[in-house]
Parts: C-alpha cells; sequence; structure tokens
C-alpha cells in the first residue's frame, strides 16, 4: 500500500543529566535514577486523557494509522516468549523459563504502540519480600523450594502486554422457569420390627416457557495478551488499579523487559467474550425469575467496542523441581502473588499418618469413656 506512514517509538536507553551514564526507572516516582551518582531524573508527564480506539474502525485501517512501538526482541527457543533485552548484555536468560537466550538472533519488531502503562510501584527487593513471604506459607512445600527461593539470579519485572474492550451487549434469549411444588407421597417403613405408613413432601418442579431481552455495558474487559505465563495465574493477579493508569511513556521502560504481544487484537475480543458470557447468562438467569432456570439459546449482540492496548507490570519468577518448570508472578502494584507450585509427597504423607493416628486416638478415648 502506497503511501503508508509508521509512526515509530524507538525505545532506547537514556542518559544521566549529570554523569551521562544509562538511567533506570525507580518504581513509585516519576523519575529515572541513576545508580553510579545517584541523580534522578525527572520523567516528562504527558498530559491528556488515555484514549479509547474504536475496535472495528482500527481492524480495518490500522495499516494506515497505526503508531508502532519498535524495539530489539529475543524469542526464547523453549517457551515462545519474545522479550526486550536489557543494555549492554552479553547474555541473557528467558526471564519465563530461565532458558539462555541467542542473543545473536535478536532483531527490531514493531507492534501496536501501547497507549497507557501502570508503572511499577514495587522495587524488586519489595517483590522477592513478597515472594519469599508467599513461598514460606505454602503448605506442603518441598524443603528444596524454600533454599532455592533464595537465588534470585533470573528474577526480572516485565511489562505484560494486555488488552482491555469495552462493548454495549444486547442479548436476546429463549430458556425456562422452573417453579417449585410440593406433593404428598405416603411411603412405608419399619420401626420396631413393624411395617408403619408415613408421609413426606417431596418437591417437584413445574416448567414453563420463558423468552425475553436483557442488555450491559461491559467496561475495562482485561485480556492477558501473552501466552507465556498460565490464563489463570495472571488472572489472579488482579485487580489492578486500572484507574492509575497514565499515558504511555517510553522512560518507564527503562531498566524493566518488555514483552511483545501473542495474542492479536481480534483474537483478544474473542477472549473478552468468553469473560462476558457468564455475566450474561446471570443476568438472563435474573431476568426469568423463578426458583430454577434452564438457558435453551442467546444471542449476543455486542456494539460500540472500543479497546486499548496497556503494559502493566509483573515481576517473575521460575523454579526447576525435579525437571518440571514452575513459575512464580508478582504484581508489581500490589504485591500480590500468584504461581505454580510442587507438593512434597512426604510431607502429605506424614500429614495423613498423623491425621490417621489422631483419629484412631480419639476413638480410642471415646471407646474407653463410654465404657
Amino acid at each position: 500500500m502506497a503511501n503508508i506512514e509508521e509512526k515509530k517509538l524507538a525505545v532506547g536507553t537514556f542518559p544521566c543529566t549529570d554523569c551521562g551514564a544509562d538511567l533506570k526507572y525507580k518504581p513509585g516516582t516519576e523519575h529515572l535514577n541513576c545508580e553510579y551518582c545517584g541523580a534522578n531524573n525527572d520523567i516528562p508527564q504527558i498530559e491528556g486523557d488515555i484514549e479509547e480506539l474504536d475496535y472495528y474502525e482500527f481492524l480495518a485501517k490500522k495499516s494506515e494509522s497505526e503508531e508502532t512501538f519498535v524495539e530489539s526482541f529475543v524469542k526464547c527457543g523453549n517457551c515462545g516468549a519474545s522479550s526486550t533485552l536489557e543494555p549492554n548484555v552479553t547474555s541473557s536468560h528467558c526471564p519465563y523459563c530461565s532458558t539462555p537466550l541467542v542473543l545473536e538472533q535478536a532483531h527490531d519488531e514493531k507492534m501496536i504502540q501501547p497507549k497507557s502503562i501502570l508503572p511499577f510501584k514495587l522495587d524488586k527487593n519489595a517483590a522477592k519480600d513478597e515472594l519469599e513471604k508467599w513461598i514460606k506459607d505454602l503448605w506442603f512445600a518441598p524443603n528444596d523450594l524454600k533454599k532455592a527461593s533464595l537465588n534470585f539470579d533470573f528474577f526480572k519485572g516485565i511489562y505484560i502486554p494486555y488488552w482491555t474492550y469495552d462493548t454495549e451487549t444486547d442479548t436476546n434469549y429463549i430458556g425456562q422457569r422452573g417453579e417449585y411444588y410440593y406433593v404428598t407421597e405416603t411411603y412405608t417403613e419399619t420401626v420396631d420390627g413393624k411395617s408403619v405408613t408415613k408421609t413426606r413432601q417431596v418437591r417437584k418442579t413445574r416448567w414453563h416457557p420463558a423468552a425475553g431481552n436483557v442488555q450491559k455495558f461491559f467496561d475495562d474487559l482485561l485480556i492477558v495478551a501473552t501466552k507465556s505465563i498460565p490464563e489463570k495465574y495472571a488472572f489472579n493477579l488482579e485487580p489492578w488499579d486500572l484507574e492509575n493508569l497514565v499515558p504511555f511513556n517510553k522512560n518507564y521502560l527503562s531498566g524493566f523487559v518488555t514483552e511483545k504481544y501473542q495474542i492479536e487484537l481480534d483474537e483478544g475480543f474473542q477472549m473478552a467474550k468468553e469473560v462476558a458470557d457468564p455475566e450474561i447468562r446471570r443476568l438472563i438467569e435474573r431476568h426469568i425469575g423463578g426458583d430454577e432456570q434452564r438457558i435453551i439459546s442467546m444471542n449476543v449482540n455486542y456494539t460500540d467496542i472500543t479497546f486499548k492496548h496497556l503494559l502493566l507490570p509483573v515481576f517473575v519468577s521460575s523454579y526447576k523441581f525435579k525437571d518440571k518448570l514452575y513459575k512464580f508472578l508478582v504484581n508489581g502494584r500490589t504485591g500480590e502473588v500468584q504461581g505454580e507450585r510442587p507438593y512434597s509427597t512426604i510431607k502429605i504423607a506424614l500429614a495423613v499418618i498423623a491425621g490417621l493416628i489422631i483419629i484412631g486416638l480419639a476413638i480410642y478415648i471415646y471407646q474407653i469413656t463410654k465404657d
């Protein structure tokens, strides 16, 4: 296509105004810090609201109008994550699986420029403390895990790509409304060797046809745009203080790794529909009423769809136990920790044995007191 102008934002290093050394963003502040002379360099704040982009218009015209975020990425041959490299490194490891990276394979890639960012609020030491507390409180964790957790060689702060979607939904449905009623049933049972006739109330359900329409606006359906971390753990890092999003500023990336999104905009919206589906079903069930509800069919129409591409701060660490990799995530704003964890079969077995002993003692004491 002719005359396509790409608006590129190169992400690089930032020299200290005092000594010229590379600066890094200092979490929880609005300035870059020099590790050599200690000088703080203020980050210019970008004024203006964070823009929501029209979903369908962007898909149709993005090749002509998109701002692109240009950076050198290296792809991990093990887990497939594409992440940036810190400046002047001679060797590096994948922040997700600790696999050594082939730096010669690094190359420039472009992606949709994020419109907003949540800067890191916790620094690396604070995140380590949160992770250590989480590991310490794990039940039935192998002792090796607690020892290995002290090794943070590959503990990285990463800006994870996300999409958020706003949309109006209008849903027509067909279903059934169940209403309870009770009938008296007669039955017999043996009491003291004699057959006795008794009655009881039995609940039954009478079903009625139902149909209708429900509407709901969804604000900021949040979808993680990477496949490098388990979706359920990324979801459990929430809530995020999205009200504190700031307009994208490349200064906040200095000193941290940035991952390229693996989930495209349209694929992300399909995932957003799955997130919205349970809430729409709950609305339908409330609309149907009665004691029970059945949804036979539902036709959802999504309109006024807008989106944002944003970066959220996460610390990532991994631990290998018996040739299996476990990943840990720390929310870079709140300190919330989520992750996979191994279990100690020895500790579980000892706990089961101890439980059986306690139950046995309780039964023994009961029998003694009874006699």
